[in-house]
């Protein structure tokens, strides 16, 4: 799928790709919102944009682990982020591992056309695995912030969301009572403990 986008008119930054993944509870949506924030004082006009399937908080906002918010447009497919995020100077994505493959795509031809687009999302599955576009979006961007989690079990810092539910399905929405910040020996140690039941 290609994209192709032309100039609006409007005088635009240079573009650009920043990623901000980690494991859960690791502060990726906080930081997300915190960058959107400063863009939106110094008066760039800033759209949002999470996947509709993510309702856990609130069904529009994007809402962080502590419940700060902020106003966004749920979308079913990456190419309405290309549709409704075209003529705007900075472009928001939370959750974007649960997005399409095709997201990649959408973002460097928002960025060739002078968007800055920051991205947050989850870039390892529940089995260690890279999540939906993640890892190919963290391959085209122009930065990438990796944040860690404080392992439950040790104080360590946490790479991996250890489910703490059953279920093999790679998408399943959930929070502090379906999955657990952990660290490798931590983790390694609950896949052991499974393996041995």
């Amino acid at each position: 799928m290609y994209y192709n986008l032309f100039e609006t008119g409007r005088t635009r930054q240079r573009g650009s790709i920043e990623v901000i993944c980690g494991s859960m509870f690791s502060g990726k949506t906080e930081e997300l919102l915190r960058r959107l924030r400063r863009a939106q004082i110094a008066g760039l006009e800033v759209e949002i944009f999470k996947p509709s399937l993510d309702t856990r908080y609130d069904e529009v906002q994007v809402v962080s682990h502590d419940q700060n918010k902020i106003p966004s447009t749920p979308v079913d497919h990456s190419s309405n982020i290309l549709l409704l995020g075209s003529d705007v100077d900075v472009v928001g994505i939370d959750e974007a591992q649960f997005l399409d493959n095709h997201l990649p795509e959408v973002v460097e031809a928002l960025a060739d056309q002078g968007i800055r687009v920051i991205i947050a999302g989850l870039d390892l599955d529940f089995r260690r695995k890279p999540f939906g576009p993640m890892a190919d979006l963290c391959a085209i961007a122009d930065s990438v912030d990796k944040l860690h989690a404080i392992c439950v079990e040790c104080g360590h810092w946490a790479n991996y969301s250890y489910r703490l539910v059953l279920g093999e399905q790679q998408v399943m929405l959930g929070e502090a009572t379906e999955y657990s910040p952990l660290c490798r020996t931590c983790y390694l140690k609950h896949l052991h403990a499974t393996d041995d039941k």
